[in-house]
Formats: structure tokens, C-alpha cells, sequence
């Protein structure tokens, strides 16, 4: 499922962006061509008004002024004297001359009524068209019209557009090489940028289906032990059917801490997780924890102790219900995981800026590689040794208990062995 979901994902992020890069793109292509085509026809008009001014000037028309306007051939001209072709054009090849015709045909038709030019007077006009025949390319032409003594005198003057359409063409070219190569980059950055997205989405996905299955494997004993209670208190006597029942209540029981403790997960995961925090001296709540545990260590033949800094600890904000929770949790797994005679530490300091409890034993200790999975949810480090009423869910509370208060919590060996977990709270 997640596979399609990057597929699609990855296609839809590099689809749009590279949508708005090639329409942004053709955008500037649009606007940077019509600059180009501006500017150069505007170069063209300057070159013509330059040469119409030297073409008043001239009282003899030349074949070596002509060839010299020519520029080796950037230009072309055509020259009529009263109607007649000037003998210059004969120069000029019959593709040219198609061309010319072409092009006094395209100003007859364009600019059909020309001013009334008195004696002397010079009168000119620039403007595009495209070839005919095989071969359509495109000119700007430019038609001067001087009135003299002798008559009306004609030029006509092309140039070829083809180095402005060239770099039109390379620059078009450029433009799509770069947008292709954005478009490769675009999509290997959706691929990995929407992995990355996806994958924290995933992990929950799996950590979601390990803890149903968790869940149910660990709900599948107590309700198996219940069934077959109470299908043998069906034949049972009546001693034997109340022994029957105390197992039932008892796997209940079970049942009811398990649930209340996924319940209690699913709110953190929610984020419905209500968190009351009221000022608490923190050295209250550990002897609470301290008189409420003394009894059950006894039992385990544990020697339980708490120590305490001789100045005053100011209160800090918390859930005080929630932090004895956290200490309780921690206090019993260490008293199952020690053995007879261990002892254990309770223990709190305090460096104004961070109030510190701590939860050390002798016992059996934790190895180095299990260290971060123990806040895992339904894992324990030694199921060999754990209790029948641990589900591997209390390391995992306390973890969600401590981060809701932006505190943390770490885990290292005693020295002399056993382990020894620190839990912070920040003062500001």
C-alpha cells in the first residue's frame, strides 16, 4: 500500500512542480523572444535611418557605395530608378530576384498609398515578411523612397532575420535542456523527499500492527486460562468451582490492567493525553512512592532505601499523579528483576537548572543491545524472569509520561551490576 501511495505521491509532487516550472518557463521564453525581436528590429531601424541619411547625401548612386552598403552581404538591395530596375540588381541571383519580387509585392499590397514627397524629400518604411517558395524564411525589409529632379528613386534593402531566429532556437533549446534536467532533478527529489515523508507514516503502520498483534497475543492466555475455567466449573463441585472462580476474577483482572494500559497509550498516541500539572515538591512524591513500596520490597526480601539532599528543593510544575505512576512503574520492574538480599535506591538531586530521580538495583541488569528497546512496547528484556503480571507496557507509560512533562528518561548499569534509570525534568 504505501509503495502505490509513494509512486502516486512522488508522481503527483514532480507532475505539478514541473507543470508550474514549464509554464514559468515559457513565460520567460515568451518575454525574453519578444525582446529579442523588438530590439533587433529596432537595431534594424537605427541601421536605416543611418543609411537613408547617407542616401540623401548622395548625388551619384554608385556601384561601389552600393556594395559598400551591402556589408558583405548582411544586406541585400535592390534598386528602381523612375519604375526601371537599376543595372546593380543584375547581381543579384534568381533566388534573390524571387525574393525582391516577394517583397515589393508584400509592400504594394501592405502599404498601398505612399505620401506626396515634394522635391528633394526622402520618405522610408521598415517592416517584416517571409519568402515564398521551398525554403520560407523571414526578412526585414526596409523601402526608401527619395524624389528628385530627375524622378522618383527607389531602395529597397533585406536582411535576413536567420542569426535572430538562430539564437531564438538556441535559446529555446537551452531553455527546454535546463527544464529537462529540472524535471529529472524534480522528480529524484519527490522520490526521496516523499519517501521521507512517507516513511515515519509507515514505521507507525508497522508499530500499530505490532502492537495488535502484541495485544492479542498477550489477551489470548488470560482469556484461554478464563474459557477453560469456566467450562470445568461446569462439572466441577462445589470446592473445586470456587477455586475455578478465583482464577476467572484473577485473569480478569489481568485482562482489565492490559486494556486500561493500551487504552492509556492510544490516548498518548491521540495526543488526548490530559496532562494536570500543579506545583509539587519533588521530594514529597518520592517518599510517598518510598512508604507505599517499602512493604511489597519486605516481601522480596529487598532492602529499599531513598536518599534525599540536605537543602530545600523547590517545587516544579507536573502531574503529580502521573510522575508517582512513573516512579511506581520503575520501582516494581525493579523489584521484579532483583533477586532476594538486592537492594534498591531511590534517590534525587537537584542543580537549579534540572531535578533528577534516579531508580537503581543490583539485580539482573539489562545488556547494552536491549538498552533501547526496553521503552518498546510489549518488550521485555528477560520474559524467563518476568512476572505474569507484566505485559512490557510500563517502561513504554513512563517513557510517555516523561515526554509529555519534556522530560526524559535514560537507563545505564549500576555499578556492581543491575541497572539504574534517571529520569529529568527541566526547571524552565
Amino acid at each position: 500500500m504505501f509503495r502505490k501511495v509513494h509512486v502516486r505521491l512522488a508522481f503527483l509532487c514532480a507532475g505539478i512542480t514541473s507543470f508550474i516550472l514549464f509554464v514559468m518557463s515559457c513565460g520567460s521564453l515568451y518575454i525574453s523572444e519578444a525582446g529579442l525581436k523588438s530590439r533587433s528590429f529596432t537595431s534594424f531601424q537605427n541601421d536605416m535611418n543611418t543609411l537613408v541619411s547617407n542616401l540623401e547625401q548622395q548625388t551619384i548612386i554608385t556601384h561601389e557605395w552600393l556594395t559598400r552598403i551591402e556589408d558583405n552581404g548582411k544586406y541585400l538591395i535592390n534598386v528602381i530608378d523612375n519604375g526601371i530596375p537599376f543595372l546593380y540588381n543584375e547581381r543579384s541571383t534568381d533566388e534573390q530576384k524571387m525574393l525582391f519580387e516577394t517583397a515589393w509585392e508584400c509592400y504594394r499590397h501592405t502599404f498601398a498609398a505612399e505620401p506626396v514627397l515634394s522635391s528633394y524629400d526622402t520618405w522610408h518604411i521598415e517592416y517584416t515578411f517571409s519568402s515564398t517558395g521551398g525554403r520560407r524564411d523571414d526578412y526585414y525589409a526596409c523601402v526608401t523612397t527619395s524624389q528628385r529632379n530627375t524622378g522618383t528613386f527607389q531602395v529597397m534593402i533585406l536582411c535576413s532575420m536567420k542569426p535572430l531566429l538562430d539564437q531564438i532556437r538556441t535559446q529555446r533549446l537551452l531553455f527546454f535542456s535546463l527544464d529537462f534536467l529540472a524535471l529529472i532533478a524534480l522528480s529524484l527529489f519527490s522520490w526521496h523527499f516523499t519517501r521521507r515523508l512517507l516513511k515515519p507514516l509507515e514505521e507507525n503502520q508497522k508499530r500499530q500492527n505490532q502492537f495488535i498483534a502484541s495485544a492479542s497475543h498477550e489477551l489470548r492466555t488470560p482469556l484461554a486460562v478464563i474459557l477453560s475455567c469456566a467450562s470445568a466449573s461446569a462439572r466441577a463441585s462445589e470446592e473445586e468451582r470456587s477455586h475455578f472462580l478465583e482464577s476467572i476474577q484473577s485473569e480478569g483482572l489481568r485482562m482489565s490492567r492490559l486494556i486500561d494500559d493500551m487504552l492509556l497509550l492510544t490516548r498518548a498516541d491521540d495526543l488526548s493525553w490530559t496532562i494536570q500539572k500543579t506545583a509539587s515538591e519533588p521530594d514529597t512524591l518520592l517518599l510517598d512512592v518510598f512508604e507505599a513500596f517499602e512493604p511489597l520490597a519486605q516481601e522480596h526480601a529487598l532492602r529499599l532505601s531513598v536518599e534525599l539532599p540536605e537543602e530545600g528543593i523547590p517545587a516544579f510544575s507536573c502531574d503529580p499523579e502521573r510522575i508517582r505512576q512513573v516512579l511506581a512503574i520503575l520501582l516494581h520492574n525493579a523489584i521484579s528483576y532483583t533477586p532476594k538480599g538486592g537492594r534498591i535506591r531511590l534517590s534525587l538531586l537537584y542543580d537549579r537548572k534540572t531535578i533528577k530521580l534516579t531508580v537503581a538495583d543490583n539485580g539482573i541488569g539489562i545488556p547494552d543491545e536491549e538498552k533501547k528497546k526496553i521503552f518498546e512496547r510489549f518488550y521485555r528484556a528477560d520474559r524467563s524472569r518476568s512476572e505474569k503480571g507484566h505485559f512490557g507496557l510500563g517502561l513504554c507509560i513512563a517513557s510517555e509520561i516523561i515526554h509529555a512533562h519534556r522530560g526524559r528518561i535514560l537507563v545505564s548499569d549500576t555499578p556492581g551490576g543491575g541497572s539504574t534509570f534517571t529520569v529529568l525534568f527541566p526547571l524552565s
